[in-house]
């Protein structure tokens, strides 16, 4: 066996992995002991990395070859990289010619490495000349960049991890730490441990497991996070709990605010937030007062209308305290991606440049073309995300490059995205699972190598870059990233006019790990006199240990903290305080559109779920699409558990499953971003396929950011009367499942509600023998369909052969199709078709899911409406996915303890008893929920978002 440390490919805390790998398999990860973000410690997707990577996964849904598209009806053929690179080469260039260099874009990624980023940056902005080029990091960390570079002056997070142990006062502000973040999460657990003084805030409209650690919540209304923090600031100013003699000798710009904050009086803020005033004066005094306070925030934050404006608010707090540049203290973004830092560092967007220059910076633009020895750097601004669809779909832009991104999953407003996708000329996806929605629209599909193939450095949320390493040999034809850039560039420069072949991109792409060393020397040295300077970094020293930045030519060791001298990197040397004006959401709720739909993460997926996805393992804790609502909210429409709903917002619908939720206030409602067409799905009573829950999301972006406000849509929600209803599940086969859920993806939109998702027996990471994978397949029609549809459905799911037992009355629209196995001494239920009535669906299912003995219920296996025997009792829902241990269990375990026992000691006798929580830890938060709610000390979720008790009461 061979062990390779790398890094890991999710969230970016940026945890350092050890690969295990024999040949050119990859067999196991645990983390890296040695690596500073993590010492060790993985999440639940992080501890299931090799799963992903597995042959059996590689084979069903990797693109693995080139391949092309004659017509975009069409399925696409494969092609030579020879053939491919020309045709991208040729038909770029031609448009170019016909139409001018800002008739292409790129759209990128910050899952790239950030020397694929630093390529296609120099590829579009230094040889093509178009400033065209900017990445899914403009929907995750824009609002944060812009939010620095107003007030500190640079793009550059001051704290870092260590602070969370040296922090008096957490201040947690639209994020569900505990899910997007989860290994810094156990780091505020461990802090909050070892210093039970610590205070924590959390800030967010939903009751997340986040809040459980909280010791004071404030549920506030979606959007107005800017009206909180002034409301916080003239607290502050009224309560004498700001540093004048800081503020006078760092800053500039205060009057301008105190003026705006001093009409945000206790009353109005209380009002416009929907929380309790004595909460307000609690968290204004916490924050002010201890002896050192540290922010965190991500999206809740970032995804908004007012994006800059919330992030420079939340600065302007720290600012006005001095709480920033010492231990424990200061505002600290979380990043959504793996290497959205490293894309910032070296320029990847449309209005940066290397080194974090800035694009309207004529100096800065000079610097970039002598580094990179052309005569200049376009000066025209480049469209950003939202900006570059639009372009697209208006005809303005008539190719786009989109490399290591879905964009029709992941971007606001999918009609507008789509609508882009069909008009533009050319689309090329540079992509490493040929399973993304995107792929659908490609003319060419160029494969790319993935976690635990590439080569190169990431950088993580606090500055730290690590090494990504290969643990195995690129499987196919895939190459990396930046060598498709590089290959593509190399072509392009012989086609364009002015062009000095070779001269720009000359790196060896026969010798992977010099070619992408290059690369980043080449950065290196941009970086040269900036904030972020790394020019005391080597590929050598980086093989040691990751470093945090800046570390310049000469010294040993990063800084693990800014602005420690009160210096910033302005003119002056001074911070600048912003007057942020508080806006409401771009898209209010009103009577058409009653509901504030807000998304955010899972705790077992990620993103698109093109990784997560392939795992029926890290659905066991959320296994279907759903829409969350409050229950009194549900009540008042006639809404039950599990009913079919129309969600509609100004831009599309979708039909989704209505769930209840205690964590979601009255007047709400969120679903997960994860859910894309690939999973969820239907027909619109027009005939157009449905997209997903970004068919509801709006493009209205931040002014300054141009970050798009996917954090909030009003939107209405109504039954669905959809009478005829359909499930169908099975085991498959291993290497059979993915490739039976690519061809049921086609069916998706046969029904007018539909969603396809993977399923697992569960068994925990540390007995992977006997582990099974099985599909569900979930549809809702006014009626049935016809017989070819179901009859596919069947042999799909191979419930066409022999020893198959059927029913099926066509005239009321019944059918049951059952497949039993014989084990040992038993039969087993391995697949199944319910059609038509589906009541009987809960007790069914437990069968197939459970693996419980079959044979006594043949009959009633086929009777529609058949009330469930009373020998099936399901296990329950997986609440820890690392040992397979359900909800069930837990609260029978729970039942059995002394209510006098501290919830410490219940907790213990838990994972003493069950082992659950004692893996990754993921699963702790949802522990201690469930232990604080069989003690009866729990809060339900309030009726009006205004009635809001602390989680404990602070003094």
């Amino acid at each position: 066996m061979t062990e390779t440390r790398s890094t890991c490919p999710y969230c970016g805390v940026g945890c350092g992995v050890i690969i295990e790998s024999q040949g050119d398999d990859i067999t196991g990860v645990r983390g890296d002991p040695d690596h500073p973000a993590n010492f060790g410690r993985l999440c639940t997707k992080g501890s299931t990395l090799h799963l992903t990577a597995s042959s059996v996964v590689t084979r069903q849904t990797r693109l693995l070859y080139p391949m092309r598209r004659e017509h975009r009806s069409e399925a696409p053929q494969r092609a030579s990289w020879d053939s491919a690179l020309d045709f991208a080469s040729e038909s770029f260039a031609q448009i170019i010619r016909e139409h001018g260099p800002d008739a292409v874009g790129f759209y990128i990624s910050g899952q790239l490495l950030t020397e694929d980023y630093y390529v296609f940056n120099k590829l579009a902005k230094g040889l093509i000349g178009t400033n065209n080029i900017d990445s899914n990091s403009r929907l995750c960390m824009s609002s944060a960049v812009a939010g620095y570079k107003q007030t500190l002056g640079a793009d550059a997070p001051p704290a870092c991890y260590d602070d969370v142990k040296h922090a008096q006062c957490l201040f947690i502000v639209g994020s569900n730490t505990a899910y997007a973040h989860p290994i810094l999460f156990r780091r505020i657990e461990d802090a909050k441990t070892a210093n039970p003084a610590l205070s924590i805030i959390y800030c967010d409209p939903r009751r997340t497991d986040t809040a459980e650690i909280a010791d004071l919540y404030l549920p506030l209304q979606p959007g107005t996070d800017v009206m909180l923090f002034n409301g916080m600031l003239h607290i502050m100013l009224w309560e004498g709990w700001t540093d004048p003699a800081w503020i006078a000798a760092h800053t500039h710009d205060f009057d301008a605010l105190k003026a705006t904050v001093r009409d945000c009086t206790p009353d109005l803020v209380a009002q416009t937030c929907g929380i309790r005033k004595e909460d307000l004066f609690a968290a204004a005094r916490l924050f002010a007062t201890s002896a050192a306070t540290l922010s965190l925030y991500c999206q809740g934050l970032n995804q908004s209308s007012s994006g800059t404006a919330k992030n420079a608010a939340l600065i302007n707090l720290h600012l006005a305290t001095a709480q920033i540049g010492k231990p424990g203290a200061g505002p600290f973004s979380l990043t959504g991606q793996p290497n959205a830092m490293g894309g910032r560092e070296v320029g990847g967007m449309a209005n940066l440049m290397s080194g974090h220059r800035d694009l309207s910076n004529p100096d800065h633009r000079a610097e970039v073309a002598a580094l990179w020895g052309v005569p200049s750097v376009p000066e025209k601004p480049g469209k950003t995300a939202v900006e570059m669809f639009q372009a697209a779909a208006d005809g303005e832009i008539k190719a786009l490059w989109i490399a290591c991104t879905n964009p029709a999953q992941s971007m606001p407003d999918q009609a507008l995205v789509r609508r882009a996708l069909e008009r533009a000329e050319l689309v090329i996806v540079q992509e490493a699972f040929a399973t993304t929605a995107t792929c659908a629209w490609a003319d060419l599909l160029l494969p790319a190598t993935t976690w635990g193939e590439k080569t190169g450095t990431v950088t993580n949320s606090e500055r730290c870059i690590s090494r990504v390493r290969p643990a195995v040999a690129a499987p196919g034809e895939t190459r990396h990233d930046w060598s498709i850039a590089a290959a593509f560039a190399q072509r392009l420069e012989r086609l364009l006019p002015g062009r000095s072949p070779g001269a720009l991109f000359p790196y060896s792409l026969t010798d992977p790990a010099l070619g992408v060393e290059t690369i980043w020397n080449e950065h290196r040295e941009s970086t040269r006199g900036r904030d972020l300077d790394i020019t005391g970094m080597s590929y050598a020293m980086l093989e040691q240990a990751p470093r945090q930045w800046p570390l310049k030519e000469g010294e040993t060791t990063g800084k693990a903290r800014l602005y420690e001298d009160g210096i910033f990197p302005t003119p002056d040397g001074k911070a600048r305080f912003v007057n942020t004006v508080y806006k409401p959401v771009a898209e209010p709720r009103e009577s058409r559109y009653p509901f504030s739909l807000t998304t955010g993460r899972l705790r077992d997926q990620w993103h698109g779920m093109s990784r997560t996805g392939t795992l029926g393992r890290l659905f066991g804790h959320v296994a279907e699409p759903s829409i969350q609502m409050n229950v009194q909210d549900m009540a008042r429409r006639l809404l039950k558990e599990g009913e079919l709903v129309h969600v509609t917002s100004k831009r599309g619908s979708i039909i989704v499953p209505v769930q209840a939720s205690p964590e979601v206030a009255v007047s709400q409602a969120f679903m997960a971003m994860h859910w894309g067409s690939e999973y969820l799905s239907g027909q619109s009573s027009i005939g157009q396929p449905l997209a997903g829950v970004n068919a509801l999301t709006t493009s209205a972006y931040c002014p300054s950011s141009k970050q798009p406000e996917l954090k909030h849509a009003a939107v209405k929600i109504l039954k669905a009367e959809l009478p005829w209803s359909l499930l169908a599940m099975a085991w498959f086969d291993e290497g059979d499942a993915l490739a039976a859920h690519e061809q049921l993806k086609a069916l998706l939109t046969a029904f007018p509600f539909a969603s396809c998702v993977p399923f697992s027996n569960n068994k925990p990471l540390t007995d992977r023998q006997g582990e099974r994978t099985g599909l569900l397949f979930r549809a809702a029609a006014h009626e049935a369909p016809g017989e070819e549809i179901l009859a596919l459905l069947e042999r799909i799911f191979g419930l066409n052969g022999s020893y198959i037992l059927r029913y099926a009355d066509r005239k009321k629209g019944q059918r049951r199709t059952i497949r039993l196995a014989r084990t040992h001494d038993n039969a087993e239920l391995t697949g199944f078709v319910l059609a038509g009535d589906t009541s009987a669906q809960a007790w069914i299912t437990t069968l197939l899911k459970d693996e419980l003995p079959a044979q006594a219920y043949g009959r009633l296996l086929l009777l529609p409406g058949a009330k469930p025997p009373v020998a099936v009792q399901s296990r329950g829902k997986v609440v820890c996915s690392c040992l397979n241990v359900t909800d069930t269990a837990i609260d029978e375990h729970l039942a059995l303890l002394g209510q006098a026992d501290t919830d410490e000691a219940r907790l213990a006798s838990l994972q003493g008893a069950l082992k659950c929580g004692t893996s990754c830890g993921s699963c702790v938060p949802e522990l201690k929920r469930r232990l604080r709610s069989a003690s009866g000390t729990a809060i339900d979720t309030p009726a009006s978002p205004r009635s809001v008790i602390p989680i404990k009461q602070v003094a």
